[in-house]
């Protein structure tokens, strides 16, 4: 599998994912930039990818051709919908502080995957 499409298909699964946010300043508190490690746990694609990712104002920042729907909630809750090209996924799950991590899954060129997610400031 292609790298630069996992890498923006991962993107989206990791974005996509939506939770409404309780406090707009609580959220906004987990702005700033994040790594996000991708793990395929199940399906054919790539075993692990990491990137980097921006919330501002509480949101998830779109970059290059990638579409994302998602937020951070102002608990740390996050539930993301993305996609890019063919691919699209959807993650969810919780950061607190300066990690976090959930669970996505997603049809990357084709392959239906699906994992862990770690991210860290």
């Amino acid at each position: 599998m292609n790298i630069s499409v996992l890498k923006r298909s991962t993107t989206f699964a990791f974005a996509a994912a939506a939770l409404l946010a309780s406090s707009p300043s609580q959220a906004a508190s987990f702005d700033g930039p994040w790594t996000v490690i991708i793990v395929t746990q199940a399906g054919n694609c790539d075993a692990a990818y990491s990137f980097p990712l921006q919330v501002s104002g509480g949101r998830i920042v779109s970059t290059g051709g990638t579409t994302i729907n998602g937020r951070i909630g102002g608990g740390g809750g996050v539930n993301v919908a993305i996609s890019s090209g063919g691919s699209s996924g959807r993650a969810s799950g919780r950061l607190s502080g300066y990690s976090g991590s959930g669970r996505w899954s997603g049809v990357l060129n084709g392959a239906r995957c699906s994992g862990r997610w770690e991210a860290h400031r």
